[in-house]
Protein backbone atom coordinates (compact mmCIF):
# COMPACT_ATOMS: atom_id res chain seq x y z
CA UNK A 1 0.00 0.00 0.00
CA UNK A 2 1.03 3.47 -0.46
CA UNK A 3 0.24 5.52 2.54
CA UNK A 4 0.47 9.21 3.29
CA UNK A 5 0.64 10.40 6.57
CA UNK A 6 -0.50 14.33 6.92
CA UNK A 7 -0.99 16.37 10.14
CA UNK A 8 -2.20 19.22 11.69
CA UNK A 9 0.18 22.53 11.79
CA UNK A 10 0.02 22.31 15.78
CA UNK A 11 2.26 19.32 15.12
CA UNK A 12 5.44 21.88 15.43
CA UNK A 13 8.05 19.51 13.65
CA UNK A 14 10.51 21.80 11.85
CA UNK A 15 11.00 21.93 8.10
CA UNK A 16 13.78 19.27 8.05
CA UNK A 17 11.85 16.47 9.86
CA UNK A 18 8.84 17.18 7.76
CA UNK A 19 11.11 16.69 4.55
CA UNK A 20 12.62 13.49 6.49
CA UNK A 21 9.87 11.75 6.89
CA UNK A 22 6.74 13.32 3.85
CA UNK A 23 4.69 14.58 5.82
CA UNK A 24 2.67 17.30 4.44
CA UNK A 25 0.64 20.05 7.01
CA UNK A 26 -2.85 21.64 6.95
CA UNK A 27 -2.50 24.60 8.65
CA UNK A 28 -5.06 25.96 11.07
CA UNK A 29 -5.37 30.12 11.10
CA UNK A 30 -4.36 32.85 13.28
CA UNK A 31 -6.22 35.74 13.67
CA UNK A 32 -4.26 38.94 14.18
CA UNK A 33 -4.76 42.30 13.81
CA UNK A 34 -8.07 41.92 12.03
CA UNK A 35 -6.27 39.64 9.73
CA UNK A 36 -6.30 36.33 9.07
CA UNK A 37 -3.26 34.06 8.48
CA UNK A 38 -2.37 30.52 7.83
CA UNK A 39 -0.64 28.89 10.96
CA UNK A 40 3.35 28.75 9.87
CA UNK A 41 2.68 30.04 6.31
CA UNK A 42 1.93 33.71 6.62
CA UNK A 43 2.84 33.98 10.60
CA UNK A 44 5.36 33.06 12.53
CA UNK A 45 5.60 33.16 16.35
CA UNK A 46 7.95 36.19 16.32
CA UNK A 47 4.61 38.05 14.29
CA UNK A 48 3.14 37.12 17.50
CA UNK A 49 5.54 38.00 20.11
CA UNK A 50 6.19 41.59 18.45
CA UNK A 51 2.31 42.41 17.49
CA UNK A 52 1.54 41.75 21.34
CA UNK A 53 5.16 43.24 23.14
CA UNK A 54 3.43 46.37 20.65
CA UNK A 55 0.23 46.18 22.51
CA UNK A 56 -1.46 44.65 20.42
CA UNK A 57 -4.67 41.99 21.09
CA UNK A 58 -3.48 38.35 21.93
CA UNK A 59 -4.34 36.60 18.44
CA UNK A 60 -7.12 33.95 17.78
CA UNK A 61 -6.32 30.51 17.01
CA UNK A 62 -9.06 28.62 14.64
CA UNK A 63 -9.75 24.82 13.22
CA UNK A 64 -9.46 23.98 10.03
CA UNK A 65 -12.73 24.03 8.61
CA UNK A 66 -14.56 21.01 6.91
CA UNK A 67 -14.04 22.26 3.71
CA UNK A 68 -10.67 23.48 3.91
CA UNK A 69 -9.84 19.66 4.54
CA UNK A 70 -11.89 18.39 2.12
CA UNK A 71 -10.03 20.30 -0.48
CA UNK A 72 -6.54 19.09 1.59
CA UNK A 73 -7.58 15.41 1.41
CA UNK A 74 -9.17 15.20 -2.31
CA UNK A 75 -5.94 15.26 -3.96
CA UNK A 76 -3.78 13.13 -1.76
CA UNK A 77 -7.00 10.39 -1.76
CA UNK A 78 -6.79 10.53 -5.26
CA UNK A 79 -2.85 9.78 -5.27
CA UNK A 80 -2.36 6.95 -2.36
CA UNK A 81 -3.75 4.05 -1.32
CA UNK A 82 -4.86 5.60 2.14
CA UNK A 83 -3.96 8.80 4.06
CA UNK A 84 -3.53 8.97 7.34
CA UNK A 85 -4.14 12.89 9.28
CA UNK A 86 -2.85 13.44 12.17
CA UNK A 87 -5.05 15.89 14.64
CA UNK A 88 -4.54 17.96 17.17
CA UNK A 89 -5.87 16.57 20.39
CA UNK A 90 -10.00 17.17 19.95
CA UNK A 91 -9.99 18.32 23.60
CA UNK A 92 -7.78 21.60 22.33
CA UNK A 93 -9.97 22.06 18.86
CA UNK A 94 -12.49 20.94 16.76
CA UNK A 95 -10.07 19.90 14.07
CA UNK A 96 -10.10 16.18 14.31
CA UNK A 97 -14.14 16.75 14.41
CA UNK A 98 -14.15 18.15 11.59
CA UNK A 99 -11.53 16.31 9.96
CA UNK A 100 -13.88 13.63 10.39
CA UNK A 101 -16.76 14.91 8.69
CA UNK A 102 -14.44 15.71 5.55
CA UNK A 103 -13.00 12.31 5.29
CA UNK A 104 -16.56 10.83 5.21
CA UNK A 105 -16.52 12.26 1.25
CA UNK A 106 -13.18 9.92 0.95
CA UNK A 107 -12.85 6.17 1.58
CA UNK A 108 -9.26 6.24 2.48
CA UNK A 109 -8.99 9.25 4.44
CA UNK A 110 -8.47 8.36 8.77
CA UNK A 111 -8.43 11.11 11.15
CA UNK A 112 -6.72 10.28 14.46
CA UNK A 113 -7.12 12.05 17.70
CA UNK A 114 -3.62 12.05 18.88
CA UNK A 115 -5.08 13.36 22.43
CA UNK A 116 -1.67 15.95 21.73
CA UNK A 117 -0.05 18.66 20.84
CA UNK A 118 3.21 20.43 19.48
CA UNK A 119 5.42 17.66 19.14
CA UNK A 120 3.39 15.20 21.23
CA UNK A 121 1.14 15.01 18.05
CA UNK A 122 4.63 15.16 15.92
CA UNK A 123 5.98 12.30 17.38
CA UNK A 124 2.73 10.34 16.25
CA UNK A 125 3.42 11.21 13.10
CA UNK A 126 6.78 10.83 12.66
CA UNK A 127 5.51 7.11 14.21
CA UNK A 128 3.00 6.80 11.43
CA UNK A 129 5.74 7.88 9.05
CA UNK A 130 8.09 4.83 9.50
CA UNK A 131 5.45 2.65 10.00
CA UNK A 132 4.05 3.79 6.46
CA UNK A 133 7.77 3.45 5.11
CA UNK A 134 8.44 -0.08 6.14
CA UNK A 135 5.08 -1.34 4.81
CA UNK A 136 2.47 -1.65 7.54
CA UNK A 137 -0.42 -0.76 6.38
CA UNK A 138 -3.10 1.43 7.26
CA UNK A 139 -5.16 -0.73 9.88
CA UNK A 140 -1.80 -1.46 11.78
CA UNK A 141 -0.80 2.02 11.75
CA UNK A 142 -4.15 3.07 13.26
CA UNK A 143 -4.14 0.45 15.99
CA UNK A 144 -0.57 1.59 16.43
CA UNK A 145 -1.33 5.21 16.82
CA UNK A 146 -4.07 4.53 19.13
CA UNK A 147 -2.16 2.64 21.84
CA UNK A 148 0.80 5.09 20.90
CA UNK A 149 -1.00 8.09 21.98
CA UNK A 150 -1.64 7.36 25.63
CA UNK A 151 2.48 6.95 25.71
CA UNK A 152 3.13 10.46 25.00
CA UNK A 153 4.78 12.46 27.33
CA UNK A 154 4.15 16.04 27.24
CA UNK A 155 4.78 18.29 29.73
CA UNK A 156 6.40 22.36 29.28
CA UNK A 157 7.21 24.83 31.99
CA UNK A 158 6.37 28.63 31.42
CA UNK A 159 8.25 31.62 32.67
CA UNK A 160 5.57 33.74 33.04
CA UNK A 161 1.56 33.27 33.00
CA UNK A 162 1.18 37.03 31.14
CA UNK A 163 -0.27 34.73 28.00
CA UNK A 164 -2.42 32.46 29.57
CA UNK A 165 -3.80 34.98 31.26
CA UNK A 166 -4.72 37.24 28.51
CA UNK A 167 -6.45 34.53 26.79
CA UNK A 168 -8.75 33.71 29.85
CA UNK A 169 -6.93 30.32 30.84
CA UNK A 170 -6.22 31.58 34.22
CA UNK A 171 -7.21 34.93 36.21
CA UNK A 172 -4.77 38.31 35.31
CA UNK A 173 -4.31 37.81 39.55
CA UNK A 174 -3.20 34.37 39.77
CA UNK A 175 -0.77 35.72 36.92
CA UNK A 176 0.67 38.68 39.04
CA UNK A 177 1.15 36.10 41.74
CA UNK A 178 2.75 33.77 40.43
CA UNK A 179 5.14 36.18 38.58
CA UNK A 180 6.36 38.23 42.12
CA UNK A 181 6.95 34.99 43.42
CA UNK A 182 8.78 33.84 40.84
CA UNK A 183 6.31 30.79 39.91
CA UNK A 184 6.97 28.87 36.88
CA UNK A 185 4.33 26.54 36.54
CA UNK A 186 4.33 22.69 34.27
CA UNK A 187 1.80 22.05 32.14
CA UNK A 188 1.32 18.70 31.81
CA UNK A 189 -0.84 16.78 29.50
CA UNK A 190 -2.87 14.05 30.61
CA UNK A 191 -5.88 11.84 29.31
CA UNK A 192 -6.13 14.64 26.34
CA UNK A 193 -6.43 17.52 28.85
CA UNK A 194 -3.87 20.10 30.13
CA UNK A 195 -3.49 20.54 34.19
CA UNK A 196 -0.69 22.30 36.31
CA UNK A 197 1.74 20.06 37.46
CA UNK A 198 4.86 20.84 39.63
CA UNK A 199 5.42 25.04 40.89
CA UNK A 200 8.69 25.82 40.56
CA UNK A 201 10.04 28.65 42.02
CA UNK A 202 13.02 30.76 40.96
CA UNK A 203 14.74 31.93 38.01
CA UNK A 204 12.90 30.23 34.51
CA UNK A 205 16.53 29.14 33.59
CA UNK A 206 17.38 28.07 36.86
CA UNK A 207 14.72 25.68 37.00
CA UNK A 208 14.51 23.85 34.05
CA UNK A 209 17.69 21.55 34.90
CA UNK A 210 15.31 20.45 37.76
CA UNK A 211 12.11 19.97 35.34
CA UNK A 212 14.58 17.87 33.15
CA UNK A 213 15.07 15.49 36.28
CA UNK A 214 11.96 15.35 37.23
CA UNK A 215 10.57 14.45 34.15
CA UNK A 216 12.99 11.77 33.30
CA UNK A 217 14.60 10.00 35.85
CA UNK A 218 13.21 6.54 37.20
CA UNK A 219 10.84 6.36 33.90
CA UNK A 220 10.93 3.66 31.09
CA UNK A 221 11.42 5.51 28.03
CA UNK A 222 11.58 4.49 24.97
CA UNK A 223 15.05 5.94 23.71
CA UNK A 224 14.72 6.33 19.74
CA UNK A 225 14.05 10.33 20.13
CA UNK A 226 13.64 12.72 22.91
CA UNK A 227 12.44 16.52 21.81
CA UNK A 228 13.50 20.06 23.05
CA UNK A 229 10.11 22.32 21.83
CA UNK A 230 10.40 25.86 22.85
CA UNK A 231 9.25 29.19 21.92
CA UNK A 232 11.50 31.90 21.25
CA UNK A 233 14.28 30.66 24.08
CA UNK A 234 17.53 31.68 24.45
CA UNK A 235 20.29 29.50 22.67
CA UNK A 236 22.39 28.74 25.60
CA UNK A 237 19.24 27.86 27.68
CA UNK A 238 18.66 25.23 25.31
CA UNK A 239 22.02 23.75 24.75
CA UNK A 240 22.21 23.73 28.61
CA UNK A 241 19.08 21.05 28.17
CA UNK A 242 20.49 19.47 25.48
CA UNK A 243 24.00 18.94 27.50
CA UNK A 244 21.83 17.29 30.74
CA UNK A 245 19.91 14.87 28.13
CA UNK A 246 23.03 13.97 26.12
CA UNK A 247 24.35 11.00 28.60
CA UNK A 248 20.91 9.51 28.83
CA UNK A 249 21.38 7.67 25.35
CA UNK A 250 18.97 9.44 23.25
CA UNK A 251 19.28 8.11 19.82
CA UNK A 252 18.37 11.75 18.41
CA UNK A 253 18.28 15.38 20.53
CA UNK A 254 15.43 16.95 18.21
CA UNK A 255 15.07 20.46 18.81
CA UNK A 256 12.29 22.25 17.06
CA UNK A 257 10.49 25.99 17.57
CA UNK A 258 6.73 25.63 19.06
CA UNK A 259 4.32 27.28 16.85
CA UNK A 260 1.48 29.67 16.21
CA UNK A 261 -0.73 27.91 18.26
CA UNK A 262 1.13 27.36 21.82
CA UNK A 263 3.24 30.47 21.07
CA UNK A 264 -0.23 32.36 21.28
CA UNK A 265 -1.20 30.50 24.32
CA UNK A 266 2.04 30.66 26.50
CA UNK A 267 4.38 33.21 24.85
CA UNK A 268 8.00 33.36 24.66
CA UNK A 269 10.12 31.96 27.18
CA UNK A 270 8.05 28.34 27.66
CA UNK A 271 10.35 25.09 27.25
CA UNK A 272 9.44 20.85 27.05
CA UNK A 273 11.12 17.83 26.66
CA UNK A 274 8.76 15.60 25.21
CA UNK A 275 9.30 11.96 24.67
CA UNK A 276 7.48 8.64 24.51
CA UNK A 277 7.10 5.83 27.64
CA UNK A 278 7.70 2.53 27.00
Amino acid sequence: MSIKITADSTCDLSPELLERYQITLQPLTVTMGGNAYQDGVSIRPDDIFSHVANGGELPATSAVNIADYQEFFAPLSARYDAVIHINIGREFSSCYQNACVAAEEFGNVYPVDSANLTTGQGMLAIEAAIAAQRGDDAQSILDMLRELAGRVDTTFVVDKLDYLAKGGRCSSAAALGANLLKLKPCIVLSDGRMAVGKKYRGAWEKVLPGYVEDRLSGRDICKDRVFITHTACDPAVVEAIRAQLEPMGFGEILETTAGCTVSCHCGPNTLGVLFIRK
